[in-house]
């Protein structure tokens, strides 16, 4: 198998490393490919997107580094595309489809800013956030109609500071099952693969990745793809435990 991470994250957005140390760190690691994955400008949360000059910028970057290191690892630029991105994911190598935000009655809540910030949220909820969870799979199940995706990006992100199961609500609650078990049918007619995304475990959120087990098993037994990713915002968790979670998903039954 060859060792890529596809979801990598630099100065450009809210990434700490530069497009150029990134790469280093990733022949150092042995990778035979590093994709980027910037985040795509959204007016709904320009906080952590590149903006559009920056957008030129990067996809001049890594058209750069891509000659440059050419004879050491392959490179690709790519862009993580959110639901509510203003421009077309146009002239990239692929495209990360996410959903950060959920838009209720003209406002924009983002998905996972901060623990703090969604106790707030879910208070506009009336307290409950499976209906929270809710809206935001049922976007979720959109996101390769709207952005026409090559990767399904960190499918149950709205658990991100659920801990590993019942922080904030049970993610064995029937309701919170089916709608992601709705959203990913709807997802794997694209034929799509889902990544494996182990950004939560690198910071520290969780013990498992996105997508959670229960979820893993449903898409393999639904005849879903995975493929592994870091969401890597740094040099140092590129390949975030891939060695842990390939074998963990090929017990499951999935091939790479």
């Amino acid at each position: 198998m060859m060792l890529c991470d596809l979801h990598t994250h630099t100065t450009f957005c809210d990434g700490q490393n530069t497009a150029e140390e990134m790469v280093l760190a990733a022949i150092e690691k042995g990778l035979d490919t590093i994709g980027f994955s910037g985040h795509a400008y959204t007016s709904v949360d320009g906080d952590y997107t590149m903006s559009p000059e920056n957008t030129e910028k990067y996809k001049a970057e890594i058209s750069h580094l891509k000659e440059k290191y050419k004879n050491k690892i392959e490179i690709l630029c790519g862009i993580e595309q959110d639901y509510f991105s203003d421009f077309k994911p146009e002239g990239y190598d692929y495209v990360i489809g996410s959903v950060h935000s959920i838009e209720k009655d003209g406002k924009y809540y983002s998905v996972d800013h901060s623990e703090e910030y969604l106790a707030n949220v879910i208070k506009e909820f009336g307290g409950d956030y499976i209906a929270f969870s809710e809206m935001y799979f049922e976007l979720v199940s959109k996101i390769y109609e709207k952005t026409r995706c090559d990767i399904i990006g960190h499918f149950d992100l709205c658990a991100k500071f659920n801990g590993d199961g019942n922080k904030f609500f049970d993610e064995q609650d029937p309701r919170y099952v089916k709608a992601g078990e709705k959203a990913i049918l709807n997802l794997l007619k694209s034929g799509k693969p889902f990544e494996i995304n182990t950004g939560a475990i690198h910071r520290g959120y969780r013990n498992i990745p996105y997508p959670a087990p229960h979820f893993l098993e449903f898409i393999y037994k639904n005849g879903g793809k995975v493929i592994l990713s870091s969401d890597s915002h740094s040099t140092k968790t590129l390949c975030f435990e891939f060695d842990k979670w390939k074998p963990f998903a090929e017990n499951i039954g999935f091939k790479f």
